[in-house]
């Protein structure tokens, strides 16, 4: 397949070149919660073929976005990771993503829901470090077969999947329950006495979680009517 090129001296021209295409930077959303086979990556990413899939990770891994490995084994399984030249798109894929939640419908209904780690990033795009000073603590996010921590270290936040540390507090949920607390559609406690979550560790860290991570309330649409 021929890639096409604005040829503009222009670096978000140039940038456009490599992360612009359809699908690409979903293929790298998905990379953020951390390495991924292409059949995880296939999971994460309902609706692309298997030849376009490949075809975006051999033209990401010829830019030095992101690079194959095979894990040692047992595993032995091929693996897709960012580089640091792919790990540096985090910050404009946050900000792309906050500019982007205006336009998220309030309403799940007729949306194709992914997986838990296809929202890594939504968490630390909503995070709210001025409320983080002086917090240290790690939660750990089980949401249907899927597995989070997230740590919040002082004003910072790490997300990483399948990654195994001690957590202060274990939150159990499905995906639709989860967005709906993240998106302040249910209420913490409302979630709990119904048995749509449940907490291991301190009953008070899923609301701290929410108030770090979730969503700020809806803001009046400056869209025209």
């Amino acid at each position: 397949m021929t890639t096409r090129s604005y040829t503009q001296l222009c670096g978000l021209a140039y940038a456009l070149d490599i992360v612009g295409e359809r699908w690409t930077l979903l293929v790298i959303r998905e990379l953020f919660a951390g390495p991924r086979r292409f059949v995880d990556l296939l999971d994460g990413l309902p609706g692309i073929s298997t030849n376009l899939l490949a075809e975006r990770l051999k033209h990401l891994k010829q830019h030095g976005v992101i690079r194959r490995r095979i894990l040692p084994p047992p595993a032995g399984s091929t693996i897709y990771e960012l580089t640091p030249r792919g790990l540096a798109l985090e910050k404009t894929l946050l900000e792309l993503g906050k500019w982007g939640s205006q336009f998220v419908p309030p309403s799940m209904e007729g949306a194709t829901v992914l997986r838990l780690g296809s929202y890594a990033l939504t968490l630390k795009t909503f995070f709210r470090p001025h409320l983080a000073q002086g917090v240290n603590e790690t939660y750990a996010l089980h949401v249907d077969d899927e597995f989070l921590q997230v740590q919040i270290e002082d004003g910072d936040i790490h997300v990483q999947q399948n990654e195994t540390r001690p957590a202060d507090a274990a939150f159990y949920t499905d995906i639709i329950s989860y967005l709906g607390l993240l998106m302040g559609q249910i209420h913490p406690d409302q979630a709990i006495a119904s048995g749509l979550v449940r907490v291991e560790g301190d009953p008070g860290a899923l609301c701290r979680f929410l108030e770090l991570c979730g969503l700020p309330d809806p803001v009046e649409s400056d869209l025209p009517n």
